[in-house]
């Protein structure tokens, strides 16, 4: 069926089981401290699948204590880079070994499409892990020709403690792209995923578990942002957070790293992507990458390209052809393999989705499709295009992570350039042209942190990711990614007949 949606009540036979759902705190699973539970949530349904520990303040103080002692007196800083990256190798393994269930987990959490869970985040999981392993052994420092008489070095030694706090759109390749490049620089971690997908979270901490990872080297307290999240990002004895996430909460976490011990912070935040179509665009390309850029993961994506930015002389048979395929996507149950488009995280994302829907409408966007919700059962919006779409307005300056996409016009290169860059992010950007001046001009004037030229969502393992602006600092992914859990120390020594002996 087409974007209507499907309501039917969907058979419990298709949930996987839950085997964890207990706090994972130097390498057992406990219950949390006050023993209270909360319930996450399948969002095809709107139904219970398990309770989950509630972790907060005590559960946090736990387990940064058992990462605490794992870093300061475990093996895995000490170990030879070589062997820690084994581990992880063998780690990556039982990940492969277990991406069925892994994949299902996924969908019936976040409601994600179950097969490219299976083919796209699972092994990207795996893959990174792989990646970093390779580097683990790598990490070296420099040597100094100093003044004086004196010689250097430097030493690239692990950070410590780490904080990582995980957003629920892709709750397993989001995590391991902090969690990889911690792990391959020796520290240990203290995992708080989102509170409606920590699934997955508990599954990795009982492969790494078999994988033999030392006890206390991951760590996943499940919970509440503003009790276990605050209480992992002010903690004293974290020297670390990485956080993936909005840029309300990135400010929070900001200020609670100055508040306490000035810990080190990365940032990944909100995006409002443009993308940017010229005349001599290839018209089927550039509506097949502007329907991946802005509906891909149901539009739950933080480099989302929602911002259609076209020039008039494409933009009418792209209108078209784009509204033809927005129709054409199935919006339904993502274990379903002829799906193309899941529910929404949660009925709060959901509600907020539909609120900026009726913002659009009020503002004066013209709607060419969608604009409602799908069937009278979970959490399903149509995929929804507004043309005649102002700067100003709402639809075009916040991120709604869901699937709404904006049209805008533009004439020249110069007014193209300014419409991209009249955001406040700077996460992702998008150039479709056959022209390579263009292509090399926008890319270079164009204000984000990746910018894909003819292509979109191209993500490595091996390319650095991060945002300008208020997309947040510091980069995930590839060797930068590994700068984010190092420290540098420089090692002095005079030579003989040195001024300073």
């Amino acid at each position: 069926m087409g974007s209507e949606g499907k309501g039917e009540r969907l058979p419990q036979a298709k949930l996987p089981e839950i085997k964890f759902t207990k706090l994972f705190i130097n390498g057992h699973f406990v219950d949390a401290v006050s023993g209270k539970t909360f319930d996450t949530i399948d969002p095809r349904t709107g139904e219970a699948i398990a309770k989950i520990a509630e972790g907060d303040k005590e559960d946090i103080d736990l387990a940064v204590k058992a990462a605490r002692e794992a870093f300061d007196k475990g093996p895995w800083p000490r170990m030879p880079g070589s062997q820690r990256g084994r581990l992880m190798m063998k780690f990556a393994d039982l990940i492969d070994q277990n991406v069925d269930e892994l994949g299902a987990l996924e969908a019936v959490d976040a409601g994600k499409l179950l097969f490219l869970n299976k083919i796209v985040d699972i092994p990207f999981v795996s893959g990174s892990l792989r990646y970093y392993a390779g580097a683990a052994d790598k990490i070296h420092g420099e040597t100094l020709k100093l003044n004086n008489g004196l010689i250097g070095h430097t030493w690239r030694e692990p950070m410590g403690v780490a904080g990582l706090i995980i957003p629920w759109n892709f709750p397993s390749l989001l995590l391991f792209s902090c969690l990889a490049p911690a792990l391959a620089a020796g520290c240990t971690v203290v995992v708080k995923p989102a509170e409606q997908t920590p699934l997955t979270a508990l599954y990795f901490a009982h492969l790494a578990k078999l994988a033999d990872i030392p006890d206390g080297v991951i760590n996943v307290v499940t919970g509440f942002g503003p009790t276990a999240g605050a209480a992992l990002a002010s903690h004293m004895d974290v020297d670390k957070i990485s956080f993936i996430g909005s840029t309300e909460v990135g400010r929070l976490i900001m200020a609670a790293a100055g508040q306490s011990n000035l810990k080190s912070v990365t940032l990944e935040l909100g995006g409002k992507s443009p993308l940017i179509v010229f005349d001599d665009a290839d018209v089927d390309i550039a509506v097949d990458l502007a329907h991946k850029a802005c509906f891909f993961n149901k539009g739950e994506v933080c480099v989302a390209g929602t911002r259609i930015l076209l020039q008039e002389g494409i933009y009418d048979e792209f209108v078209k052809k784009c509204v033809a395929k927005a129709r054409a996507v199935v919006v339904g149950d993502p274990f379903d393999p002829t799906v193309t488009q899941g529910p929404q995280v949660d009925e709060k994302q959901f509600e907020k989705v539909l609120s900026y829907i009726e913002h659009g409408k009020r503002e004066g966007a013209t709607l060419l499709t969608g604009g409602k919700a799908c069937g009278d059962v979970g959490y399903y919006i149509e995929p929804t295009i507004f043309a005649d779409v102002k700067d100003d307005m709402i639809i075009a300056k916040e991120e709604i992570f869901g699937p709404v996409m904006s049209l805008m016009k533009f004439k020249t290169i110069d007014e193209a350039i300014e419409k991209a860059n009249k955001t406040q992010y700077g996460l992702a950007s998008g150039i479709v042209t056959k022209d390579i001046n263009v292509a090399n001009t926008v890319a270079r004037s164009v204000r984000a942190g990746s910018v894909w030229i003819n292509c979109y969502l191209a993500f490595d393992p091996d390319c650095p990711y991060g945002g300008y602006k208020m997309s947040g600092f510091g980069r995930n992914l590839g060797l930068h990614a590994l700068d984010n859990f190092l420290q540098v120390k420089s090692v002095v020594t005079p030579v003989h007949n040195s001024p300073w002996l």
